[in-house]
């Protein structure tokens, strides 16, 4: 089992950068790909990066492309999302969500994930 923290939301400019955090609790951090998916009122749930467990494959969906980059730290057992060039649209509920993986692979749907963190907000103004 484990269980995941968020942190880093808040409210920037447009054209601004936050990092956000994904702290995880319970064993065995390097067996679990990683994701990053966010929310925003009135839309499905997204996927915005994902690393597989070792970090070495990632994969970012097409409008955060070149603006956000997704990490881990598996000694600190923690993923970062590093969001530059912050736009309006990026306005969600950010949540982190780990899958325990068998091969080196990120995964890109939610239902592949089996636990998700709580979730932290991310307000874009222009």
């Amino acid at each position: 089992q484990v269980q995941l923290v968020e942190s880093g939301g808040g409210l920037v400019q447009a054209g601004g950068s936050l990092r956000l955090s994904c702290a995880a609790s319970g064993r065995a951090f390097s067996r679990y790909a990683m994701g990053w998916f966010r929310q925003a009122p009135g839309k499905e749930r997204e996927i915005v990066a994902a690393i597989s467990r070792s970090g070495g494959n990632t994969y970012y969906a097409d409008s955060v492309k070149g603006r956000f980059t997704i990490s881990r730290d598996n000694a600190k057992n923690t993923v970062y999302l590093q969001m530059n060039s912050l736009k309006p649209e990026d306005t969600a509920v950010y949540y982190c969500a780990a899958d325990f993986a068998l091969d080196d692979f990120p995964q890109e749907e939610p239902y592949e994930y089996d636990h998700w963190g709580q979730g932290t907000q991310v307000t874009v103004s222009s």
